[in-house]
């Protein structure tokens, strides 16, 4: 296995991905994965990032892998690349390309954009590609609902470069300052809740709603008393007709 395994690293080369490649990778995307692009998307990433996505090309020049990769332009955010696809052909798994093709688009982003970050996003039911982003050094940020069109969820993944170290250190302790901070309300309202068993907390929504009900009680009363109020002024009306055709009839 170990013999097989470098001979067919040894017909295996990573090379940088051009416009040519770009129809091999969308088949191989479409062949190994359910997230699928359109071509322009692929022309986006070269055209933008023409040195970060790469592809593994076996010894008849036939592409069995790539990684499809670009710089996140949000000025609010630290520069940061991201991964937005990795596939290789079954035929060519277990071979460490994903490592390799992981690893280069990476160093790269590293080397000419001085990356604090690589971030991912990948399906919670994906153990294999979960463990191989572990072992690069990739950690779960976040839990992403329904990322997926089939409304699967997504792991959100960090992997922090040596300028985003301190990057990473701060998020941290916002995190664990945070935790500490909804422990503490959590606390403050159970005490609340021990000194004053008899009352409930004031829900806003239903504050709101009682408030609506009050409303809506008075109109309907102010309705039902002018309704009375002009059945009284009719049925009075008609009295004062009536005794006037009397007194009429009286005289006649």
């Amino acid at each position: 296995n170990k013999l097989l395994k470098t001979t067919f690293l040894k017909m295996v080369t990573i090379q940088r991905a051009t416009m040519n490649d770009l129809m091999s990778m969308q088949e191989t995307n479409l062949t190994c994965l359910p997230e699928n692009y359109q071509m322009k998307y692929y022309f986006y990433h070269l055209l933008s990032w023409p040195n970060l996505s790469y592809v593994a090309k076996d010894h008849k020049g036939k592409i069995v892998g790539y990684v499809l990769a670009k710089m996140e332009e949000d000025p609010d955010e630290p520069v940061h690349g991201h991964i937005t696809s990795l596939a290789v052909l079954r035929s060519h798994r277990r071979l460490g390309l994903a490592r390799k093709l992981m690893e280069q688009t990476r160093d790269t982003m590293l080397e000419k954009y001085n990356a604090e970050f690589v971030s991912l996003h990948v399906r919670e039911t994906n153990r294999a590609a979960k463990n191989l982003y572990n072992n690069l050094g990739f950690e779960i940020e976040d839990i992403e609902e329904e990322y997926y069109a089939d409304k699967e969820n997504a792991f959100a993944m960090t992997h922090y470069l040596p300028p985003g170290l301190e990057t990473k250190k701060k998020r941290e302790e916002e995190k664990k300052l945070e935790e500490e901070n909804k422990k503490k309300e959590e606390l403050l309202k159970e005490k609340l809740q021990e000194d004053h068993p008899e009352q409930k907390e004031n829900d806003p929504k239903e504050n709101s709603t009682t408030e609506n009900n009050k409303n809506t009680n008075e109109t309907l009363l102010d309705e039902r008393d002018d309704y009375i109020g002009n059945i009284t002024s009719n049925n009075s009306n008609n009295k004062k007709k009536k005794r006037k055709k009397r007194k009429k009839k009286g005289k006649r």
